[in-house]
This record gives structure tokens, sequence and C-alpha cells, in this order.
């Protein structure tokens, strides 16, 4: 019996600087979280501490989706190819750019 392996897309650039898990623009968590509301896609795994975590060799990937207003989005997954998180508004915020709605 043949297993169908399912891949995430991959975080391809992260350029929220102040999150714990940014390391020269990568994100070094094994999978992120997009959430939000109100025409917003936030990175629901964003931490902004001082200290860096994460996993010295990652390519991180979107675990789960709740936007389900999402063009990418098929059963709380994501479809896309790759999605680019970036600053949101407010010090406490990181937004996936790659989200559109439909």
């Amino acid at each position: 019996m043949a297993t169908t392996e399912t891949r995430m897309p991959a975080v391809q650039e992260c350029t929220v600087s102040g999150c714990s898990y940014n390391q020269d623009d990568g994100c070094h968590t094994f999978a992120i979280t997009v959430y939000g509301a109100n025409g917003v896609a936030d990175c629901g795994t964003f931490v902004p501490l001082s200290r860096k975590g994460g996993l010295p060799k990652v390519l991180a990937q979107v675990g789960a989706c709740s936007r389900a207003d999402c063009i990418h989005n098929s059963d709380l997954e994501c479809t896309a190819s790759g999605v680019r998180i970036a600053p949101g508004e407010g010090d406490h915020a990181a937004n996936c750019l790659t989200y559109s709605p439909r």
C-alpha cells in the first residue's frame, strides 16, 4: 500500500527581527500557525523575547491556518507554494503576506 506524503508550504522569508524564532530573516521553529481577523492574517507563533530560540537547522512550514477566507486555505491547511511573514502593526504583531481573501 502506497502512502501519501503531505508537504506543507515553507516559510520562505520572515522579516520580523523582533521574533525569538527569527535568525537572519529565516524562521527557526518547526511550524507556524496563521490566524487573525478583520482582514489580516497574523503569525500566531510570533514570540517577542530578547532571547533567541528555535532549532538550529530547520525550514519552518505552515502547520495550521485558521483563515478559512484565504484563497490558499483548504480544510484549514495552507496550499500556497510558500509564505512570507513580515512585521504587522504594533510591536507584538507579525503578518502572513501571502494571505489573500477569497
